[in-house]
């Protein structure tokens, strides 16, 4: 199934695509795709439905977020050779991570609002693991039964609040919709190996990324059980798996993103994001030294 969320921020409603690519409305049939909605069972249930009786969405709705009240994005670093190589670091014997708020979340198509006096803002186009079933100590052999499906994740970041503000990645991380996610959940019947999908991000009309996911370090199994030795991944959980080659910050020869832009990200069998990017419209907050 590929699922999906229609409506304004904040007022979403799930939807589900049928086999033309028209979305259909699920409200009849669940509230939202939360946690609830991405377990096994819910999910073996929608997949009974007859979808083509369903009520079309119109065409021009708005695609939000794939995923509802998502309690956290696990983000994992430096995990595609290709990306250590260009940055010239050293791939992590075990997986480097991060947080990332779920407040960062929006919509596949809407703005990306770069910080006030951001100069290096970048790009990272990344396949998202949403959880479907509690995980904590799990095994590498269960490890895959955890998972609901798939997602493209933009996982946006300010390489400056990263790399020079005190240590942690967590600050470049967080920006409001730095984390662009969807337009589909597709479901993992619908994706055999996640491992060999081709990856794809665009800046206007210049290709950035170009990869496939069989260029990760850590996969998907090792991935989960390593993070559930640590914290319990709940349904509605997000992890995001790394990204290839062809950042700004590891090529130091594409600039960072710029107001006016448009960005175009795509995975294969996940559907495109087409993100326009513009400038945040807020008061410059006063840096605040340490021990001031």
């Amino acid at each position: 199934m590929r699922l999906v969320r229609h409506g304004p921020p904040g007022a979403e409603r799930p939807g589900i695509l049928d086999t033309a690519g028209t979305v259909r409305d699920l409200s009849a049939h669940i509230a939202d795709l939360g946690p609830d909605a991405v377990q096994p069972q819910q999910l073996t249930r929608l997949a009974r439905l007859d979808v083509d009786q369903l009520p079309i969405v119109a065409a021009a709705a708005r695609i939000g977020p794939c995923v509802a009240h998502v309690g956290k994005i696990v983000g994992v670093g430096l995990n595609y050779r290709s990306h250590a190589n260009e940055a010239q670091m050293t791939l992590p014997d075990e997986p480097l991570l991060f947080l990332k708020p779920a407040s960062a979340i929006t919509g596949p198509n809407d703005p990306l609002l770069l910080p006030p006096l951001s100069t290096t803002t970048d790009y990272e186009v990344e396949l998202g693991v949403v959880i479907g079933r509690t995980a904590y100590g799990v095994g590498m052999s269960e490890a895959m039964d955890h998972v609901a499906g798939y997602c493209i994740v933009n996982d946006i970041t300010e390489r400056s609040w990263q790399l020079h503000r005190g240590g942690t990645w967590d600050k470049g991380k967080a920006h409001d919709t730095f984390a662009p996610i969807g337009p589909w959940l597709v479901t993992t019947d619908e994706i055999p190996d996640p491992h060999r999908l081709a990856m794809h991000l665009r800046i206007d009309n210049e290709t950035r990324q170009r990869a496939s996911t069989n260029d990760m370090h850590h996969r998907i199994d090792q991935l989960i059980a390593y993070i559930s030795q640590f914290m319990t991944l709940h349904p509605g959980d997000i992890i995001t798996t790394g990204t290839p080659a062809g950042t700004a910050l590891g090529s130091r020869s594409k600039p960072y993103l710029k107001p006016g832009q448009t960005m175009t990200t795509t995975i294969e069998g996940l559907g495109t994001q087409r993100t326009p990017i513009t400038a945040a419209v807020r008061p410059v907050p006063v840096d605040v030294a340490a021990g001031s």
